[in-house]
């Protein structure tokens, strides 16, 4: 059975509309410029879908200069990549310093999410280290959940659809990396995996919340689906998964259509 890459995906500022490309640049910290942003409060607290799920209709893009920012309603804002405010935030447990995007960034966000909030970037002197649980000393992630990639099969998503009556798209599950070729949930029993020149572990399966039951295109949750099925069949404790987290031990480039070897 031949496995193939076949969905690459970034996410610029964490919560927000990601992007589908063709050839993905992987740097220290996981994909380069994903989740190199993210959007906090005030006081410096990490937001995201689970409770303003409407940060799923903003499209931000990658320029030379910065980031552009889209939204339904909202003029198209360009923010330029340099900063010298500095202020700390906080991701789960973690506490980062980070710099302060600007003013404009700021209001036009505040204004489209009705609430009071900040744009900032984890600048590259900047080091998040891993859960060490789960990783060595030397893995760092951006502002992702803990992990820099997620890896979710399309017969997992398949099966999953199937069980629902559903055709829910790939994009509600945020995932990095795609592969096809291999049965439903053959991703839980990888160890090591290769695609390209480049090795991963496979360290944790992805425990779900309530960010899959948004629909990116209206920025609303539907109802109580993918959670409900997937507990009825997907559930260790009090958790639900979906998908795996993977670490990289090194850099490069991964593009549609590698192959995937499974190692262990």
């Amino acid at each position: 059975m031949s496995i193939l890459l076949s969905g690459l995906y970034r996410y610029p500022i964490k919560s927000l509309r990601g992007e589908a490309l063709d050839t993905m640049e992987v740097g220290p910290r996981g994909p380069v410029h994903d989740r190199h942003w993210m959007v906090v409060t005030p006081e410096g607290r990490f937001l995201t879908q689970r409770e303003l799920p409407r940060m799923a209709l903003v499209r931000p893009r990658i320029m030379e200069t910065g980031l552009l920012l889209h939204a339904p309603g909202m003029f198209d804002l360009e923010v330029p990549a340099d900063s010298d405010e500095v202020m700390e935030v906080q991701v789960w447990r973690d506490a980062c310093v980070a710099r302060v995007m600007n003013a404009a960034a700021d209001q036009w966000l505040s204004d489209f999410l009705g609430v009071a909030c900040r744009l900032v970037y984890l600048p590259q002197e900047q080091r998040r280290q891993v859960d060490q649980d789960y990783a060595r000393s030397e893995d760092q992630v951006g502002f992702a959940d803990g992990f820099p990639f997620l890896l979710i099969s399309r017969a997992s998503l398949d099966d999953l659809n199937r069980r629902m009556g559903l055709e829910l798209p790939m994009e509600r599950f945020r995932p990095n990396l795609v592969v096809e070729g291999c049965d439903a949930y053959a991703e839980d029993s990888w160890k090591r995996i290769r695609i390209g020149d480049i090795d991963f572990r496979v360290v944790k399966p992805c425990s779900r919340c309530v960010i899959p039951t948004v629909n990116p295109e209206t920025g609303e949750r539907e109802g109580n689906e993918p959670l409900k099925t997937l507990m009825s069949y997907r559930k260790e404790g009090n958790n639900v998964y979906f998908g795996q987290n993977l670490l990289h031990d090194a850099q490069g480039t991964l593009k549609n259509g590698m192959a995937v070897e499974i190692l262990e």
